[in-house]
């Protein structure tokens, strides 16, 4: 039984990294075609973009549910490695 627990607690923690790491690239598509955007409109066409299944170029993706704190932790993410900066003076305004 125990090992059953540790194979099914290591399938959700990759789950979440694969969720973490469709964010971010979605989010670096979004700002790279935008150059710049409001961090609410930004959390809103990530989780539009989300429901829809719009998450790559090619075929269609399964959509998947995704809430606003999944996103605004990736921009924190995505900042904290320099992927992303706030604009000057407008630290709402998010750019690539």
């Amino acid at each position: 039984p125990r090992q059953r627990y540790l194979r099914a607690e290591r399938a959700e923690v990759s789950a979440l990294e694969r969720k973490r790491n469709v964010l971010c690239c979605l989010i670096t598509r979004i700002l790279k075609a935008e150059k710049q955007l409001h961090i609410d409109n930004l959390v809103f066409r990530v989780i539009d973009a989300c429901q829809k299944g719009e998450l790559g170029p090619g075929p269609q993706f399964l959509s998947f549910c995704c809430h606003s704190v999944d996103v605004l932790s990736c921009v924190l993410h995505l900042l904290n490695q320099g992927y992303l900066r706030r604009q000057e003076g407008r630290p709402h305004v998010l750019e690539y």
